[in-house]
């Protein structure tokens, strides 16, 4: 029995232990999906809670998988101060954009390209929280809109507002025609009263 009850305590307190980790591990919070133009810049947002103030430890972390799923590529880094990639698709086109003490370790993809869909993940570790969440943020690059699609926008859009226009002027006449109608109707049986 007593093994038993050694056991149960020993399994209660590594619930405990397991809750209490929880608690204290770092969230990272960042949108699941950012859709761009391609040529334009793009914040990506990433934000973090920790149970302990920010120490001069932190750390910021910053990957990129490409949607070709080749290997991770090295974004951003930082400790104390931002360090910028020195080789790679960004260098020279990455910049910090957080503010640590708001929590904010987001940065700015400069120039995007269509090789820049994919996913980016954005890890943060708050010492003595050096666990928690990744956050993740999928980036599709789309293309500018060709002066044909907008054309073709305009197009539709006025078409439909003159089309209400008419259909508006329409129902106005035809009340009117069918009032003065009434009104001629009764000042004719007034008459012949």
């Amino acid at each position: 029995m007593r093994g038993r009850a050694w056991l149960g305590a020993a399994l209660v307190l590594g619930a405990q232990l397991r809750a209490l980790w929880l608690a204290a591990a770092v969230e990272v919070h960042t949108a699941k999906e950012v859709v761009a133009v391609n040529g334009t810049n793009q914040r990506l947002k990433c934000t973090f809670s920790s149970s302990s103030p920010v120490s001069q430890q932190l750390s910021v972390t910053w990957n990129f998988q490409p949607e070709d799923l080749s290997s991770h590529e090295p974004v951003f880094y930082y400790l104390k101060e931002p360090h910028k990639p020195p080789f790679g698709r960004f260098k020279e086109r990455v910049t910090w954009d957080g503010n640590i003490e708001r929590n904010d370790v987001s940065i700015i993809i400069w120039n995007l390209q269509p090789s820049d869909n994919g996913t980016f993940t954005c890890q943060v570790t708050n010492w003595p929280d050096v666990y928690g969440t990744i956050g993740e943020v999928r980036l599709r690059v789309v293309q500018k809109v060709n002066f044909s699609e907008i054309h073709f926008l305009l197009v539709a859009v006025g078409s439909a507002s003159v089309l209400m226009i008419i259909v508006v002027t329409a129902v106005i006449v035809c009340r009117q025609h069918r009032r003065r109608a009434r009104d001629k109707r009764l000042e004719v049986a007034d008459t012949e009263l």
